[in-house]
């Protein structure tokens, strides 16, 4: 099945080369995780700090067994600092 998948900020870099921005169309086996494709682009788990599927906020413990769709949009923020 075919997913979008977006990275933020200093993320973009675990993104490989061919990449749109900051976004890659991938494809993903039946029963993938967020878990599985943050493993899968080695984006490190303390860096995953806002993670969206379609808009939807998903707290770390859903992570490990929150299914990804068809045609879902996953996008990851990594830890903000400012003032």
């Amino acid at each position: 099945m075919k997913i979008a998948f977006k990275l933020f900020a200093s993320l973009t870099d675990y993104l490989p080369p061919e990449r749109r921005g900051n976004r890659v169309e991938v494809e993903v086996e039946d029963g993938t995780t967020i878990a599985d494709m943050i493993a899968r682009y080695r984006v490190p788990e303390r860096s995953a700090h806002l993670v969206l599927v379609n808009g939807v906020f998903i707290p770390p413990a859903q992570r490990p067994r929150r299914r990804l769709a068809e045609g879902d949009e996953l996008a990851i923020w990594p830890p903000i600092a400012g003032g």
